[in-house]
């Protein structure tokens, strides 16, 4: 940790400093320039409460030097982890698309969705059992028929499920139809408690972004999962807030390579939630293959006009036929497969 003192700092408050540093078990190391005077506190940053030195008279700033997140830092795994589904490994040079339609709605709609996934060259499948929408009144999800249907759809192509979970108490309902994948949406990134118990399970945990969330914000609601003991993670990029209005969410395009930089795990994106058309989701997509996306999460539905929650974003089967083909070219550019 580095404390930075004021321009005015007396001698004395530097003392305070430097004594509540060995009062904690570090030691410290005093830089005094022409102007500033620097403080360095050596040992187990663990042990320094930040909020602490911010709050001595005298002091400017405070820095950590140590990353907070440890489980999920790329220092404890340098080449990266791939986490398989199923014998589907999501990480390293295969990009995976995960497609389906954003809510579960009816049996045939389900089975017809999987047929298309599959032939599309997908190999895992999304949608929806419950669906968090701003609206109260808007159509909430099937839930655990939901997951019925699901189940019986993919399990004929072999597919992989990917289904948000959004509340703690269904989680053991989720292990008890062996949902392959838990999504944790981003208006839950940072529910902790959900987070936790997430962490108890040995399933593959997508882990979307919230809406106004920074990457450490991000980064640290891994690592509550992580240190459950649980460290199949996923991060997902879904697109921002900001205070641009021509769509739906901004695309952080740059979080892909901060990511992979700061993180070992796997980076997915979302590009429908991001766009929230259905002809921008192709350009996004592409982008993120490019910028070194391990998978995305792309909405397909048999029959968008008929699509009974976000119509607008999802993609026709022969769209997903056609984005594929051309995300295999990107693909191959940047050394990698679909």
């Amino acid at each position: 940790m580095i404390i930075v003192m004021k321009l005015s700092a007396t001698d004395a408050q530097v003392a305070a400093v430097v004594g509540l540093i060995r009062e904690s078990g570090l030691k410290e190391h005093v830089s005094r320039g022409s102007e500033l005077v620097i403080i360095g506190a050596m040992g187990d940053e663990d042990l320094l409460d930040a909020s602490r030195f911010e709050i001595l008279a005298g002091v400017e700033r405070v820095t950590r030097i140590m990353k907070q997140y440890k489980i999920v830092s790329r220092d404890t795994h340098p080449a990266g982890s791939i986490i398989q589904i199923r014998g589907i490994p999501l990480g390293g040079k295969q990009i995976q698309v995960i497609g389906g339609p954003c809510s579960i709605e009816t049996q045939a709609q389900m089975d017809e969705a999987a047929a298309g996934v599959a032939a599309a060259g997908c190999r895992l499948m999304r949608g929806g059992a419950f669906k968090p929408r701003t609206s109260p009144y808007a159509f909430q999800g099937l839930g655990v028929e939901g997951l019925e249907m699901f189940q019986t759809a993919a399990r004929r192509h072999n597919l992989p499920i990917v289904t948000e979970l959004m509340d703690v108490r269904m989680l053991d309902t989720f292990m008890e139809y062996d949902v392959d994948v838990i999504q944790i949406g981003a208006r839950n990134m940072q529910n902790f408690d959900l987070l936790k118990e997430v962490g108890r399970v040995n399933k593959p945990i997508i882990l979307k972004r919230g809406l106004s969330a920074t990457i450490n914000e991000w980064l640290m609601a891994a690592e509550y999962i992580a240190a459950g003991g649980n460290h199949n993670i996923i991060f997902c990029e879904r697109g921002i807030r900001t205070f641009e209005t021509a769509y739906r969410n901004v695309l952080d395009v740059t979080a892909i390579p901060v990511l992979k930089r700061e993180t070992h795990l796997p980076v997915i994106v979302d590009p429908s939630h991001a766009g929230g058309k259905a002809w921008m989701v192709p350009a996004l997509a592409q982008a993120a293959v490019a910028a070194g996306a391990d998978g995305l999460l792309i909405e397909m539905h048999p029959n968008p006009a008929e699509a009974w929650c976000d119509a607008d974003q999802a993609l026709s089967p022969p769209q997903l036929n056609e984005l594929i083909t051309t995300l295999g070219a990107i693909a191959q550019a940047v050394g990698r497969c679909i």
